[in-house]
């Protein structure tokens, strides 16, 4: 679209979030070149982003919006991260500062062997993948979208059928089937969760008993069905996780995007899973519930879970990573250690480079 805007030699293009799918490289390249077309006086550019690490390098003026209102507009040199991110949330108290305890991974959680599996008509879109998850680390899978992370988490899930290859939990074959997900303590947190992980015309409570319905105190015996309780339990994790809502009884697509992901980290969490598997878990929302979604993530890793994170925003990726794998046709490009991680190999990997 950006090309399409200057080839028509339009004035001013307005550009949401241009560089999404791009490799760190290309991005690079393609703001380079707008703003040497901006520098040049022929094009004016307003480019929406949450990449602060672009905003510094290539933007003049930075205007900070919250909840629909005018912060401030300031130069970019009167601005650093923090300053910008007191401004976005409100206040300095709630930026959720990511802290990872220093620890070392214990035992294999998930492992993946030899696991293939095919896209929507067919082509094979995992290709022969070898990964291990271990207890108290995250693994994070970077890559530009389209390279297999969806196929593959969507197996995780048991969405889609695995062509060959196993998945092991705790060294047991897994099959993604809902009691073996229950067994393993296996939690899933997909990207648009009101599409993929809710009942949209269903309440908050409702939505939050999915997982645990046919257990006491829902059910006490596996049968019937009550109520009382299930929205007991869904007001505590309502508070708990700082949900936005009316209350339990609300139906879960009248939901603010951040609100529906706290939702259903809080339902997919409330167990102290062993396993956590998240997709793409910020994408879309504002930033305070950027910062609370990726403390969670921490949180459950610090007191020894796998967490198996898949994302196509590096910057997440980087940040919350103890190891961080990249994807690209499929196969694993790349594998280093996130606290040594540099983004030039990591985005020529993205690149097939």
């Amino acid at each position: 679209m950006s090309a399409a805007g200057l080839y028509l030699k339009r004035n001013i293009l307005i550009l949401d979030e241009p560089t999404s799918v791009l490799t760190p490289d290309e991005a690079d390249e393609v703001l380079s070149t707008l703003k040497k077309l901006t520098q040049a006086g022929q094009v004016t550019i307003v480019t929406i982003t949450h990449k602060f690490r672009e905003v510094n390098a290539f933007c003049d003026t930075v205007t900070i919006l919250r909840r629909g209102k005018l912060v401030d507009t300031r130069p970019t040199t009167e601005l650093d991260n923090d300053l910008m991110a007191e401004m976005m949330v409100g206040r300095r108290d709630t930026r959720g500062t990511v802290e990872r305890e220093t620890m070392m991974p214990g035992k294999v959680v998930l492992k993946l062997e030899g696991l293939s599996v095919a896209d929507h008509v067919g082509q094979l879109a995992v290709d022969a993948l070898d990964l291990d998850v271990r207890a108290g680390e995250i693994v994070g899978v970077a890559g530009v979208s389209g390279n297999g992370q969806r196929e593959m988490v969507e197996t995780l899930a048991g969405q889609r059928d695995a062509e060959a290859g196993r998945m092991l939990v705790h060294g047991e074959v897994y099959t993604a089937k809902r009691a073996e997900m229950i067994r393993h303590k296996i939690a899933y947190l997909p990207e648009e969760p009101l599409r993929n992980a809710c009942v949209a015309e269903m309440s908050v409570a409702e939505n939050m008993a999915l997982r645990s319905f046919d257990q006491a105190p829902a059910s006490p015996d596996g049968v019937r069905l009550k109520r009382s309780p299930m929205r007991e339990t869904a007001r505590k994790l309502i508070d708990a996780y700082r949900v936005t809502t009316p209350g339990p009884d609300a139906p879960i697509k009248a939901l603010s995007g951040g609100n529906v992901q706290r939702a259903v980290l809080a339902r997919e969490l409330s167990s102290d899973g062993d396993l956590l598997i998240v997709a793409n878990p910020c994408f879309g929302l504002d930033f305070a519930a950027v910062a609370e979604i990726r403390a969670r993530i921490v949180q459950t890793r610090n007191r020894g879970a796998a967490v198996l994170l898949v994302s196509e925003d590096l910057d997440e990726i980087l940040q919350l990573s103890d190891r961080i794998v990249v994807m690209f046709d499929g196969k694993l490009a790349l594998q280093t250690d996130g606290k040594t991680a540099d983004v030039g190999p990591i985005g020529r990997a993205m690149a097939g480079h």
